[in-house]
């Protein structure tokens, strides 16, 4: 009796089968609403009325910028001699207002889009998605220009926005001026904005609209599995690099101190982080690509002690089986059987079932 052994061919045949596998169980995944039973008339309104109000407080905060950005605002005194303020004021910059918008808002939020409608094909996760950006992006402008009025710190080319009269000198004995000094008016747009550099709206929005993409890709990815996967690494990474040099090129633009920069791009990457989680698991989660359910429960939610959902034979062949609310391993053997504190199935209709639950 002879052995065969496999021929070089046979494996790699073995392996690229196996790899295309992998491929395909992800693009599985990562479709996981392709086959759902029909959301009801009833529920939509249901999520509209509940998610409606988010939607306008949201937006009506993101509007109070136009209204703040035109205060007065507070001006600190500075000094003549400063070396950190004598910079060139910059006429074109590398990264204008409406560049950043195009890139840290615009491309940021079609890729959600994309992604949700064309990979994940859920409604929900396209709702989710872009109700965390909204808020992300709304929250950081609007906290970044309410910081700016109230610090009023000089820009490093505040003293060529000012223009001061011939002959201004720093007062005695204190070595300081104000803006009475400048030969343009105080109202003036340019110099209105001149102090106004703590902390940097371009660092903060940037960070704000890449950091909640990089987790948004991480998240459907699967970045954090315990696998480790250096293309998705880089993928969710190049966001924030994107960032970062926004950021930087302020510096190169005399328009911020280093200091200013950086603490913009902390306050939108916490403002980021903080809002992803509000509608996502964490990165590390099972089911990182799903976002979680609604947070008003279906009126098919199992109350505490009643008996477990089952899916019927024809939910069974499309997929769709119930997510369990899980407090230990004592009944992992069951796949029907209630966990949790309250016995609660979490079985709910679409997107209620397809989603992660709230616990």
């Amino acid at each position: 009796m002879t052995d065969h052994a496999p021929t070089a061919s046979s494996s790699s045949h073995t392996g690229n089968g196996q790899q295309q596998s992998n491929r395909e169980s992800l693009y599985s995944q990562l479709r996981w609403s392709s086959h759902h039973t029909p959301i009801t008339r009833r529920r939509k309104l249901e999520l509209l009325r509940s998610y409606l109000p988010d939607w306008i407080i949201t937006i009506l905060l993101a509007g109070l910028l136009a209204i703040i950005n035109n205060v007065h605002g507070f001006r600190r005194e500075f000094s003549l001699t400063d070396t950190s303020i004598q910079h060139t004021y910059a006429v074109h910059e590398r990264v204008p207002t409406w560049l950043l918008g195009v890139l840290a808002v615009l491309i940021p939020a079609i890729i959600i889009v994309g992604f949700s409608l064309g990979v994940s094909n859920s409604v929900w996760d396209l709702h989710n998605g872009l109700l965390g950006f909204v808020l992300a992006q709304a929250l950081t402008v609007t906290v970044t220009t309410i910081i700016k009025c109230t610090v009023g710190r000089p820009r490093p080319d505040l003293i060529d926005r000012c223009q001061p009269a011939p002959g201004s000198v720093n007062a005695s004995p204190y070595g300081l001026v104000t803006d009475i000094i400048c030969t343009v008016g105080v109202d003036n747009k340019i110099l209105r904005d001149g102090f106004r550099s703590f902390p940097s709206g371009h660092a903060s929005t940037s960070f704000a609209g890449f950091t909640y993409l990089s987790l948004y890709l991480a998240g459907k990815l699967h970045l954090f599995d315990r696998r480790g996967h250096a293309v998705t690494a880089w993928l969710c990474g190049t966001p924030l690099m994107a960032a970062t040099l926004i950021a930087v090129s302020r510096t190169m633009d005399y328009r911020h101190h280093a200091t200013d920069v950086i603490a913009g791009g902390l306050l939108g990457l916490v403002v980021a982080y903080w809002s992803y989680k509000l509608y996502y698991p964490p990165l590390g989660h099972a089911q990182s690509h799903k976002p979680y359910s609604p947070r008003i429960p279906n009126e098919r939610m199992m109350g505490a002690g009643e008996e477990g959902y089952a899916p019927t034979q024809g939910e069974e062949r499309e997929g769709l089986r119930p997510f369990r609310v899980q407090s230990g391993r004592e009944d992992e053997g069951n796949p029907y059987k209630p966990h949790g504190h309250n016995g609660l199935d979490t079985s709910i209709e679409y997107p209620d079932r397809e989603t992660v639950p709230r616990v």
